[in-house]
C-alpha cells in the first residue's frame, strides 16, 4: 500500500481558467447555431438595427432566398420576420456542414413608434434591408429662439 499526500488545492480551477470558462459560456456559441424547440428545428436569424433621426434600419443575412422567400410584419412597435431557408442537399457526406437551414423567425421590439405603412425593404447581395419610418410626433424637432427686442 502507498501513501499519497493529500492535496486540496489541486482539483481547483485557477482564476484563470475561470475567466476563460465564464467568457466560453458567454460569449463563444459553440455547436450549431440551431435550437430546438417543441420538436420544431429553427435556426437564429442575425439582425444589425440602427436608427436614424428619420427612421429605423433592420439588415439580416438571408442568403439563397428572394423577395417572395421571406414574409414581414409589424404590429405596433414588434417586428417579425420570417422564413426558410433551402436544405442542403442529400445523399452526400458532408465534412463540415455549417451553414444554417430549416424555418426562422425573428421578432423585435422597438420601443419606438413607427409609421408601418410607409416601411420598405429590400434585397441585395443576400441581405435583406428593412427601412422603418418613425412617426413624427418621435422626430427631433428645432425650436428657433426669438428675441423680443
Amino acid at each position: 500500500m502507498s501513501l499519497t499526500r493529500w492535496e486540496p488545492f489541486k482539483d481547483l480551477m485557477t482564476l484563470r481558467e475561470a475567466m476563460d470558462r465564464l467568457f466560453e459560456d458567454s460569449y463563444v456559441r459553440t455547436g450549431p447555431r440551431w435550437v430546438t424547440a417543441r420538436d420544431i428545428a429553427r435556426c437564429d436569424l442575425a439582425l444589425d438595427v440602427y436608427a436614424t433621426d428619420e427612421e429605423v434600419v433592420i439588415q439580416a443575412a438571408v442568403p439563397g432566398l428572394g423577395p417572395d422567400d421571406v414574409h414581414i410584419t409589424i404590429e405596433g412597435d414588434t417586428v417579425t420576420i420570417r422564413g426558410e431557408l433551402p436544405t442542403p442537399m442529400e445523399n452526400v457526406n458532408y465534412i463540415v456542414q455549417e451553414r444554417s437551414y430549416g424555418a426562422f423567425q425573428r421578432q423585435l421590439r422597438m420601443n419606438i413608434p413607427v409609421d408601418a405603412e410607409r416601411a420598405e425593404a429590400s434585397f441585395e447581395n443576400g441581405v435583406l434591408t428593412l427601412v422603418i419610418p418613425k412617426r413624427e410626433e418621435v422626430k427631433p424637432r428645432t425650436i428657433e429662439v426669438k428675441s423680443k427686442e
